[in-house]
C-alpha cells in the first residue's frame, strides 16, 4: 500500500532512519488498533492508513537542505519523489516536534506520534544491549528499568517526552503500557529492523 513512500525514505534516508521509521509506523499502526479495539477513538480521528503513513515519513525531511527545520518540510522532501499527502498527515508529521513545528499535539495520532518517536529508539538500544541482541529476547521490565534507572543509557532518549503518555488529554497510558504496546508491534517486524 505504501511501496512507494518506502521506497522515497529508504532513498533518501540513512539505513538507521529507515529502520527507525518502520519501527514508528509499526507502533503508529498497533496503537490505532489499540484505541480501536477498545472504542476510545473519536470521531475525529484520521483512519489508521494516515497513522501509519504519517510514522513512516516523519523523517523524510531530517536531511540537508531541510534539516534545522525538520520536520517542516515534508511535502517538499516527498516531492521530489512525485508524492504528496493530505494536510492531516502533515500536521500528524509536525506533531512529533512541536518545538520547531508549532503544532502542538491534540489528536490521538498526534500524541501518538510524539511519544512514541523517541520510544522507539530506546527499545531498539535495549535490543542491541541483550547478548543476542534480537528483540524477541527483549521484556518491558528491561525498557522500563533502562528509562527509569539509567539516565545515561541512551541518553538522546527524550524521556520528558514518552512519559507524557499519561497525560489523560493525550493517550492517557501507562508507561508500561505503552511500552508493551510498542515492543510487540516492533517484535513483530523484527527482521526489517535488523534485530
Amino acid at each position: 500500500m505504501f511501496e512507494q513512500f518506502e521506497e522515497a525514505v529508504k532513498q533518501n534516508r540513512d539505513d538507521k532512519i529507515y529502520r527507525h521509521s518502520l519501527a514508528l509506523q509499526a507502533c503508529m499502526g498497533a496503537l490505532f488498533d489499540y484505541y480501536s479495539e477498545k472504542g476510545l477513538l473519536g470521531p475525529d480521528e484520521p483512519p489508521k492508513e494516515d497513522w501509519l503513513l504519517a510514522g513512516l515519513i516523519h523523517d523524510i525531511d531530517y536531511a540537508d537542505p531541510y534539516k534545522e527545520e525538520h520536520p517542516n518540510h515534508t511535502a517538499e522532501a516527498l516531492a521530489k519523489y512525485g508524492l504528496s499527502v493530505s494536510d492531516t498527515i502533515i500536521r500528524i508529521v509536525k506533531a512529533h516536534a512541536p518545538k520547531i513545528s508549532g503544532i502542538e499535539p491534540k489528536s490521538k495520532a498526534e500524541w501518538a506520534i510524539f511519544c512514541c518517536d523517541s520510544l522507539t529508539g530506546l527499545i531498539t538500544a535495549v535490543g542491541y544491549v541483550y547478548p543476542s541482541r534480537k528483540l524477541a529476547d527483549v521484556k518491558v521490565s528491561s525498557i522500563l528499568k533502562r528509562f527509569h534507572k539509567e539516565p545515561r543509557f541512551a541518553a538522546g532518549t527524550r524521556r520528558d517526552e514518552i512519559i507524557l503518555c499519561e497525560r489523560e488529554d493525550g493517550l492517557n497510558l501507562k508507561l508500561d503500557t505503552l511500552a508493551e504496546i510498542c515492543l510487540q508491534a516492533m517484535q513483530q517486524i523484527a527482521p526489517s529492523l535488523g534485530l
